[in-house]
């Protein structure tokens, strides 16, 4: 529980990086998700918790990216460089191998 617990704050630094708003309020939900279920004694209930608590960090670490608003119109986005991937560029007419 404490090495999930403790990933989960590493994720939230790394994905929110230099967004202090976003550090608080993941931070507190985080703290707040554990306090809450402590005292829970029944296993089947822990490790159902515990796979939540694992997909979240998946989705955080996978699917989150910053965004800025740099006017009132546009948005620069900030891709972490794990979320970058190789992209095959399209073609009209596929090409036999």
């Amino acid at each position: 529980v404490l090495k999930l617990f403790k990933l989960l704050h590493r994720t939230r630094q790394e994905v929110f990086k230099n967004d202090t708003k976003a550090l608080e309020a993941a931070r507190q939900k985080i703290n707040e998700e554990f306090r809450n279920n402590r005292d829970e004694t029944s296993e089947e209930k822990i490790n159902e918790l515990l796979k939540i608590a694992s997909d979240v960090e998946v989705i955080l670490r996978t699917s989150v990216i910053q965004a800025v608003h740099t006017d009132s119109d546009k948005i620069v986005l900030i891709p972490r460089k794990d979320l970058l991937q190789d992209n095959t560029p399209y073609l009209d007419k596929p090409t036999k191998k």
